[in-house]
């Protein structure tokens, strides 16, 4: 595996998704994971994508995308739930990384989702701080329901473009590096079952539309 930096948005998405095809095939390099790639990264580190994720334990960035030490930028929390710590983690990964790529990534099989969707249908609220994740997903469900779904697949699709709206909408330092050219912002759905990842939406790149990836839900492409 080459150690060079993807020099543009474009190559650090297909570098990211060429790892999930190993993976998800069976075939992966597992790179930069030795002693070697550890010694060269105790005084710098230049990851080629930020990637904010859900928490969950079947979702580890660097396995599901076949990267090692130093390539991925990781920001986690259940049902990928967006707030300030999450939008400063991720214009550090962007203004002082230099990351040319922001990737959003859902699952089916949500937790933190089906959990709010129990909580819309029954409107109780749920104990503690979990308040506030299910807080941060209402917005998605609810848009979900008025939109028709009924499906997982649906719910997660809208979570995951929601979020991506969240992100360049709050973070004004995100929206100037997409509209400049220098990063861009795309949302994905991972399937538990093959390890495969899919293109939902993306903010500054123009991404294939596979209607077959998630029916009635096909990737939208959009420039800041």
């Amino acid at each position: 595996m080459s150690d060079a930096i993807p020099s543009s948005p474009r190559e650090a998405y297909d570098l990211l998704l060429a790892g999930n095809r190993r993976f998800a095939a069976g075939t992966p390099l597992h790179p930069n994971q030795d002693a070697a790639r550890r010694a060269d990264l105790t005084s710098a580190q230049r990851p080629f994508a930020v990637l904010l994720g859900c928490s969950d334990s079947r979702l580890a960035a660097e396995i599901i995308f076949d990267q090692g030490l130093g390539d991925l930028f990781v920001v986690r929390t259940a049902g990928h739930a967006a707030g300030p710590e999450v939008l400063g983690s991720i214009e550090y990964g962007v203004s002082v990384l230099d990351c040319p790529l922001v990737v959003v990534l859902g699952h089916d099989a949500c937790g933190a989702v089906a959990a709010t969707r129990a909580a819309v249908a029954d409107g109780r609220a749920a104990p503690g701080y979990l308040r506030d994740v299910i807080e941060r997903v209402t917005p998605s469900v609810l848009a979900a329901h008025a939109a028709g779904a009924s499906e997982d697949e649906e719910f997660i699709a809208t979570h995951v473009r929601h979020t991506v709206d969240f992100v360049m909408d709050r973070s004004r330092e995100l929206a100037d590096q997409v509209a400049r050219g220098r990063t861009t912002v795309v949302g994905l759905t991972y399937r538990l079952a093959d390890g495969s990842a899919h293109p939902v939406t993306a903010r500054g790149l123009d991404l294939p539309t596979d209607p077959s990836d998630h029916p009635g839900t096909a990737p939208r492409a959009e420039v800041a």
